[in-house]
């Protein structure tokens, strides 16, 4: 199919989010999905990553126990997904088009991936005051493998745009990484996460928040590749998914755009599960926020 914007024509294929059956019109949440994996530096296959999401998403029940509401009722479109250039700087423009159009319209994007690149499009369609990404990865280089929109260069794109960046989860950098990190954001370790707990972590991210425009992006690869093998770019020693989970019942109320990027789904499902849920936990909190 195509979706006409202000911006022009989009080509977008259309498997769809469990319970998204709003229009684009009445929708208060739009997903779309960017199977894009052109940078990826270890293993390829996140361009299955959002249908794989939404396959799972079919498996869990519309009512949601902890905030009382039916999904069925919470007005979500979904466009499908962006028919992608293979260059990643096309990449990230196509995505901040189709993102732009969703904020210019007065809705929250809700971006499913595919590799990190395209996250710098969606942050800089919606203009957050703060960035929050949980992330194994600093993905703080100027450039990798000849470009600089590289998977592995997005924190340090978002920063150009960005003044306060919070990295949550981080422990694989190079030196020159964690030093930009350690001058220019504000991070916490996954080995942090454990000794200060998730709780005390949001508490310090909430003040610095301070109700901001935030956009949050999860990286799936935040998470201990243990309990979500469906990785790119494994690591151990990371955080759970209920301290994903946490991270995002807590700092929904603020956020202004959302992603789940990075699921490579070769494995039995558990990590496009996680993915799923967690979707269904951003919008279920910042639905119920905003009522």
């Amino acid at each position: 199919m195509f979706w006409l914007t202000k911006t022009g024509m989009h080509e977008l294929a259309h498997p769809h989010f469990a319970d998204a059956d709003a229009s684009y019109e009445d929708a208060r949440y739009v997903v779309f999905g960017v199977p894009y994996d052109g940078t990826t530096s270890f293993r390829p296959g996140t361009r299955f990553g959002p249908r794989a999401i939404r396959d799972l998403s079919f498996n869990f029940e519309s009512y949601d126990p902890s905030t009382g509401i039916d999904f069925s009722e919470v007005p979500v479109a979904d466009l499908g997904d962006l028919a992608v250039s293979r260059l990643p700087e096309d990449l990230v423009n196509q995505v901040a088009d189709v993102a732009g159009d969703i904020v210019g319209d007065g809705k929250v994007p809700v971006m499913l991936g595919g590799e990190h690149t395209a996250t710098v499009g969606a942050v800089r369609a919606v203009r957050p005051e703060v960035y929050v990404v949980c992330d194994a990865h600093l993905d703080l280089r100027e450039e990798l493998d000849g470009t600089p929109y590289s998977h592995g260069c997005v924190t340090r794109r978002v920063l150009e745009t960005v003044g306060d960046v919070v990295i949550i989860g981080g422990r694989s950098g190079d030196r020159e990484q964690f030093e930009v990190a350690a001058e220019k954001t504000r991070l916490y370790t996954a080995d942090m996460v454990r000794d200060m707990g998730i709780g005390a972590v949001l508490a310090e991210v909430i003040e610095l928040i301070g109700g901001r425009r935030t956009y949050l992006s999860i990286d799936a690869d935040a998470i201990d590749c243990c309990l979500t093998p469906g990785l790119g770019t494994p690591e151990p020693f990371g955080m759970t998914p209920l301290d994903i989970r946490e991270v995002v019942r807590t700092l929904a109320p603020q956020v202004v755009g959302f992603d789940y990027v990075e699921v490579a789904p070769f494995d039995s499902g558990q990590t496009a599960a996680v993915a799923a849920q967690i979707v269904r936990e951003f919008i279920a909190r910042h639905w119920v926020a905003g009522r």
